[in-house]
C-alpha cells in the first residue's frame, strides 16, 4: 500500500472512530464491508458519503451505527454512480467542522488553478 493510500485509509478510519460508527453487531463485519467500499469507490467519495450520512442520521434517535450505517453510506455512494458531479449537501467548511479533517482532498482546491503552466 502506498503512503497516500495509507493516509486516505487513516482519514476514513478517523471519521469512523470519532463517531464510533463501527459499534454494533460485529466490528469485523463492519471493517470487511468498509474494505469492500475502499476497493469499489474513490476515497474522497467515501469520506463525503460518511459525513453526509452522519448528518442525515442526526435526526434519528437512537443514532444509526454499525452495519446499518454503512449500508446507508453504500446506498448514497450507489446513488452518485450515475452523476457526473456529486451533489453534495454540505460545504467544505461544514465538512471540516464535522469531520475535523482538511476538506481539500474531498472538494478540491477552488482558490488555486493547478494548470497554470508558463
Amino acid at each position: 500500500m502506498e503512503l497516500w493510500e495509507k493516509v486516505c485509509h487513516q482519514r476514513i478510519r478517523y471519521i469512523v472512530d470519532c463517531y464510533e460508527l463501527d459499534l454494533g453487531e460485529s466490528a469485523e463485519d463492519f471493517t470487511d464491508y468498509l474494505q469492500e467500499l475502499w476497493l469499489a469507490y474513490a476515497y474522497a467519495q467515501i469520506e463525503l458519503a460518511l459525513v453526509e450520512t452522519l448528518v442525515a442520521s442526526w435526526v434519528q434517535i437512537p443514532a444509526v451505527k454499525g452495519m446499518a450505517f454503512l449500508y446507508q453510506v453504500h446506498d448514497r455512494l450507489k446513488s452518485w454512480e450515475s452523476c457526473s458531479k456529486i451533489p453534495s449537501s454540505i460545504t467544505p467548511s461544514q465538512f471540516q467542522q464535522i469531520s475535523g479533517l482538511d476538506p481539500t482532498p474531498v472538494f478540491g482546491q477552488s482558490d488555486r488553478r493547478l494548470s497554470q503552466a508558463v
